[in-house]
């Protein structure tokens, strides 16, 4: 005859596969925890093994490209969300502003787990400025709206986004990004001085006339511009070289020496003032101002970014 289960026999059965359940999760999770920690350990050795056995310079191409695809375009993915929920906020009476917030903050918190297992070669030290900047901005971007996010509602959202403007922490989380914006293109500098050691250079801290401002390359344009958007805490969506992209514009139509804007920080305060320049505008106006330029193969380059 049959013996039925006890009521006990059913809770351990129970309590067992509960406890496998746990376990086996416990252990990919482990497991993945491992292979990430190992895959970062294995991107460092990998770099200074390839530096090593090909001679690389240290900012070169391929330290750019790296540079971008594991660090600059994790964090540009914050940085246009950012945007698209701040006009969000600013066109949406009805947004909830809380609940946005929550989820920038969240976005600054994962992006900067990723970005923390990133490295860049001993030999760039431009680069790694440029990751523990990053790193800087998003971890008081996080700690920033985690704050504001406990009164987000109790204001109208046009008004929190003012608010938001005159944050010190925020204000201090754009200027991290900007400065590590400005180590970037620095470090694009150092590429093309190692292919033409006679590139022109100027002091990217002091005022340019038009007249100066177009003999330079792009690459020392967009050196300028950074500079100029850190020093003014200008953080946008846009690139430098879509501000390179349309002062150049200005000059070359002549519509800046009709205006009388003999420099370039004219020509840069009107094109702010007009809100008239846009994400994408380099690559809009590529071949017709830059058909013969010389740039490392970085995809804001050459396509949208």
């Amino acid at each position: 005859m049959n013996k039925r289960l006890s009521r006990y026999d059913y809770l351990f059965a129970i309590t067992f596969i509960f406890m496998l359940v746990v376990a086996l999760g416990t252990f990919f999770y482990g497991f993945r925890m491992g292979q990430e920690r190992a895959t970062a350990k294995y991107e460092d050795v990998l770099f200074k093994k390839t530096e090593a056995e090909n001679g690389y310079s240290a900012y070169h191409q391929q330290y750019l490209v790296s540079y971008y695809h594991t660090i600059y375009q994790p964090y540009r993915e914050f940085h246009k969300k950012w945007f698209e929920k701040m006009n969000e906020l600013e066109v949406n009476r009805s947004a909830d502003a809380s609940a946005i917030l929550k989820d920038l903050a969240q976005l600054s918190k994962d992006k900067y787990t990723e970005l923390s297992t990133k490295s860049m070669p001993d030999s760039s030290p431009l680069l790694q400025d440029g990751l523990q900047n990053y790193l800087k901005s998003l971890k008081l971007f996080g700690e920033a709206l985690g704050t504001i996010q406990g009164k987000a509602n109790s204001l109208p959202s046009y008004d929190l986004v003012a608010e938001m403007d005159k944050d010190a922490y925020l204000a201090e989380a754009k200027k991290f990004s900007l400065t590590a914006q400005k180590n970037y293109y620095d470090s694009i500098i150092k590429w093309n001085l190692a292919d033409n050691p006679q590139l022109k250079q100027v002091d990217v801290s002091k005022p340019l006339t038009t007249q100066e401002w177009s003999t330079l390359s792009l690459s020392m344009k967009n050196d300028y511009i950074a500079n100029s958007t850190l020093a003014g805490v200008i953080f946008k969506l846009y690139t430098p070289q879509d501000f390179a992209s349309r002062i150049d514009d200005m000059i070359t139509t002549g519509q800046a020496q009709k205006l009388s804007l003999s420099n370039v920080q004219q020509v840069m305060d009107l094109l702010m003032a007009t809100d008239a320049v846009r994400s994408g505008d380099f690559i809009r106006n590529k071949s017709r101002l830059y058909p013969d330029e010389i740039l490392p193969q970085l995809p804001f380059f050459f396509m949208q970014n």
